[in-house]
């Protein structure tokens, strides 16, 4: 057990014959006591400032464990953020071609049924045409007929009319 100041002040040394002497010894030893009680002093308050050092370093050591542990948890969140929205833009973009496909299958579809609305009203378009052109040329072919000379050439003996007129307005007066 290291001394203390006390146990300086306390000791006692046998005398000897032509020994030292004793005013000079006692002022020495004075002066270690305080020399020691200043360095017993240091030391605590040493001891002090390496305990708080130490708290301290611990405190930052477990803030630092904490801000690793908060770093990996912030990377795997991110991480799991970035995989989830790559996984939502797969979706997004398998859903979008389904429609793409959808909407093409569908125009098509009703391309070809205009298409083959188109080829039929061609079909009724050339049906109509073709009866139109035959009612017009049979109608062309009553205008050339002799028939209508004839007509123009049928004199009408109007007198037998103009008598039946007359007997006519006498029966109603």
């Amino acid at each position: 057990m290291p001394l203390s100041p006390l146990d300086i002040h306390n000791k006692e040394f046998g005398r000897g014959f032509r020994g030292y002497q004793e005013d000079e010894v006692n002022e020495f030893l004075d002066q270690i006591i305080k020399d020691y009680e200043l360095l017993l002093k240091e030391k605590r308050e040493l001891e002090e400032r390496l305990k708080q050092t130490d708290e301290r370093v611990g405190h930052f050591t477990t803030i630092e464990t904490t801000l690793q542990k908060s770093i990996l948890v912030a990377q795997e969140a991110a991480e799991e953020v970035r995989r989830n929205a790559q996984k939502e833009a797969k979706l997004i973009v398998r859903e979008a071609e389904k429609n793409a496909d959808r909407i093409v299958n569908e125009s098509l579809t009703k391309a070809r049924r205009i298409a083959m609305e188109i080829e039929e009203l061609k079909k009724q378009s050339k049906v109509f045409r073709n009866r139109f052109k035959m009612i017009v040329e049979a109608q062309l072919d009553l205008i050339d007929t002799d028939d209508w000379d004839t007509l123009m050439e049928y004199d009408v003996d109007t007198t037998n009319l103009d008598k039946l007129e007359d007997e006519k307005s006498d029966s109603r007066s």
